[in-house]
């Protein structure tokens, strides 16, 4: 770690006066997990919900497979595969389900699921080639990144059966990482000028480059509806600090008192969180928002991870102490311990608006079960 300067170790402390330290949530915002099942094996995992409910991710099967899930209603539907192990990463409000399948070969496919269909995405060199999927939007427009050759792997945006190729900013790779329902796609390519990799923004048939924070490497991780991209960039003096791209301007959040810091996800407010090592060099949440990064705490754990943040300015993630990690939900100041299903460990890792979390919890066997708790409304 790099020593500190007293001015660093003032701001640090001056948010922490600025905002009360967090604390344990009430027994009335403790609702119970919800355990969602499994496909007939010992596990799963949820790893994304929308609006209305829907909860997408893999589980084992009775047969010993895995399979990607979308649960609805109370009940978990077998999506199947195309190949061998799926599993599905993310959905829209419509209620398509995109994710991933290992063929024979153990190459890894992209795939969309609706209607009780599942089609592979396909892929920009052939029927052998690796892709994966990130993302997908309201209007069914998917991205990720597939291997144009052995050697070069370019980002791509599907829709409606064609895959198209984003190209790079001149170097051989480039990676999509998120798209809005406007359709601007945010990511990260290798330049002409050197190894250096600069974030992007692909919108009306152009690659944006971005730029950085002083340093040579910059990658784009969110979008929000209204442009606003976050990400993280090497500094002149080589250290590591999210940003905020908002209409041709990079904003360097700074971090909590230590060197580095990069952000998770951003909401339609402009609110932005994501993690950063503090002062004392632990990885601590944080959540920044008008030019001010708060630290959100641990409950007490060595580190806290965030996952997701909802249009209410509601945070989900998990916090580590030695060989425990457990979920958590933040609100207003309060971080609540979401527990587990009898065993030591839970990830949370997606909230909706309506204030439902999705994750995973070990039971008391040892298996992990997907679950789903609701906040106090």
């Amino acid at each position: 770690m790099k020593a500190k300067t007293l001015r660093i170790i003032a701001v640090f402390l001056l948010s922490m006066l600025m905002f009360p330290q967090t604390v344990l949530a009430n027994a009335k915002m403790n609702q119970p997990l919800t355990d969602l099942g499994t496909l007939g094996g010992p596990g799963s995992q949820a790893l994304a919900i929308n609006q209305r409910g829907q909860v997408v991710g893999s589980s084992d099967t009775l047969s010993g497979d895995t399979h990607a899930f979308l649960w609805e209603k109370g009940k978990m539907i077998d999506l199947g595969t195309l190949g061998g192990y799926s599993f599905a990463s993310a959905l829209n409000e419509r209620g398509q389900v995109v994710g991933g399948f290992y063929d024979s070969d153990s190459y890894l496919h992209a795939f969309i699921w609706e209607k009780g269909k599942m089609t592979d995405l396909g892929n920009l060199l052939g029927p052998t080639s690796f892709n994966f999927v990130n993302a997908i939007n309201n209007r069914g427009q998917v991205v990720g990144n597939s291997y144009v050759r052995h050697v070069s792997r370019h980002a791509f945006l599907w829709q409606n059966g064609v895959m198209r190729d984003l190209g790079t900013l001149g170097g051989q790779f480039s990676d999509a990482s998120a798209i809005n329902d406007l359709g601007q796609v945010v990511g990260n390519s290798t330049t002409a000028v050197s190894a250096s990799s600069h974030a992007v923004l692909w919108e009306n048939g152009v690659m944006i480059d971005l730029g950085t924070l002083g340093g040579d490497y910059s990658a784009a991780v969110a979008i929000n509806e209204r442009g606003q991209v976050i990400g993280y960039s090497t500094t002149a003096s080589g250290d590591t600090h999210a940003f905020l791209w908002d209409h041709g301007k990079m904003i360097d959040l700074g971090t909590l008192g230590g060197s580095d810091s990069g952000p998770i996800a951003i909401n339609e407010r402009g609110q932005v969180v994501g993690e950063s090592l503090s002062a004392s060099g632990q990885i601590h949440p944080f959540l920044w928002e008008k030019g001010r990064m708060v630290d959100l705490g641990t409950l007490g754990g060595d580190g806290g991870f965030p996952t997701d943040i909802n249009n209410e300015g509601q945070v989900v993630g998990y916090w580590t102490s030695e060989a425990v990690s457990r979920a958590f939900f933040w609100q207003n100041g309060v971080m609540t311990d979401l527990g587990t299903f009898g065993g030591t460990n839970s990830f949370a890792q997606s909230i909706n608006d309506s204030g439902q979390v999705v994750g995973s919890s070990q039971t008391s066997t040892g298996d992990d079960h997907a679950f789903l708790w609701q906040a106090y409304r």
